[in-house]
């Protein structure tokens, strides 16, 4: 070995190391990255920024991302929220979500985070991404994605920036009500007993996000969160939450929730000041269990061809569940019943959710 390393000119042998590590080291460790194939996505990446402490993102984000994968041939990198030590999987830290450098190549970012105060490395390749004006999918908390303080580089993501406010070079409440249309505002439908039927909005059905989808067909057992109307800009709602009792289809709808009905999916475009204007899809459902639902599925599917400028199948997109899918109910996990912390006892790793073959 050290007669071949004598042999090597020093550019020879600093390529050699190059060759000798894997280009995605820490693939499986702190991200999990499923690889593009043929189909329609061929040649486009999408990166997935998992980071909640309640609605499961963690198991949401690397399902889609094998749908997506799978059937359409789209090479995508899921993200998530890492323990401190980067050791295992960890919702409830809300500053570490490392792979965000993945960005810089991407062709569109699927994003459901919660309350997250990253640090400036880590949200510069967000805010740059931004910049560029690249599309964006935002689901369910993601409207209140950044609880960013005061004082740091990045506090005007922050959910509560200028929260009352909509106009101006930046406007109100943060990363979501400026990028996606609105920010947190409260459950309109009631948390964990009322769920959420999707009515597509009459003048919209032919939208090709709405391929392959009809009336009831959008469904989640997350509630219906609440929207200051109407949405700002240019925002134009796609379907419609109708508030209905129960977590399992075909619940009664409550009347008096449901007048007007809350937008749970609409378009938008945005655009940073000084920067490039781009295009996003926001949906306010989105949970792990919501994704039990192939109309739910579809239109987060849909949403991805139209925002990367591909036709949307007239009878919308494939979307069938890839290998073992059981979703957590959402909540809060805080201490298992030994009382010790929840995710570290789980020790969950990007690695656990890879394709099975």
């Amino acid at each position: 070995m050290s007669r071949l390393l004598a042999r090597l000119t020093p550019l020879t042998l600093i390529l050699s190391l190059f060759v000798c590590i894997p280009a995605h080291a820490e693939d499986g460790k702190l991200w999990i990255t499923y690889p593009g194939g043929e189909g329609p996505g061929q040649g486009k990446h999408i990166v997935l920024v998992s980071g909640d402490e309640e609605y499961r993102s963690e198991e949401a984000l690397p399902q889609l991302g094998k749908i997506l994968s799978v059937h359409h041939g789209f090479k995508c990198t899921v993200l998530f929220a890492m323990s401190a030590d980067g050791s295992y999987i960890d919702p409830n830290n809300g500053s570490n979500i490392p792979g965000l450098e993945a960005l810089e190549d991407a062709d569109l970012m699927i994003m459901s985070l919660r309350f997250r105060n990253l640090p400036d490395d880590q949200m510069k390749h967000i805010d740059d991404y931004l910049m560029a004006g690249k599309p964006v999918i935002g689901m369910r908390t993601s409207t209140h994605a950044f609880n960013i303080p005061d004082g740091k580089t990045y506090s005007h993501y922050g959910w509560k920036y200028k929260k009352g406010e909509r106009d101006g070079p930046w406007g109100g409440g943060g990363f979501g009500g400026f990028i996606l249309g609105e920010t947190w505002i409260n459950h309109h439908g009631q948390h964990k007993k009322e769920g959420t039927n999707g009515i597509v909005v009459k003048d919209q059905k032919d939208h090709p996000i709405l391929n392959g989808i009809q009336d009831g067909d959008v469904w989640g057992d997350t509630d219906v969160y609440g929207i200051r109307l109407p949405l700002p800009g240019d925002s134009q709602p796609l379907v419609l939450g109708q508030v209905v009792e129960g977590l399992e289809p075909g619940g009664e709808p409550n009347a008096k929730k449901n007048d007007p009905m809350m937008p749970v999916a609409w378009t938008k475009s945005y655009q940073l000041p000084e920067g490039t204007k781009g295009n996003v899809f926001t949906t306010t459902m989105g949970s792990s269990t919501d994704l039990k639902y192939e109309g739910t599925r579809r239109m987060m599917a849909n949403a991805v061809y139209f925002l990367l400028d591909l036709d949307v199948p007239k009878d919308g997109t494939v979307v069938d569940i890839v290998g073992k899918f059981e979703p957590t109910m959402y909540s809060f996990m805080r201490k298992n019943k030994a009382g010790e912390a929840y995710w570290k006892s789980k020790n969950l790793k990007p690695s656990d959710f890879a394709i099975q073959k």
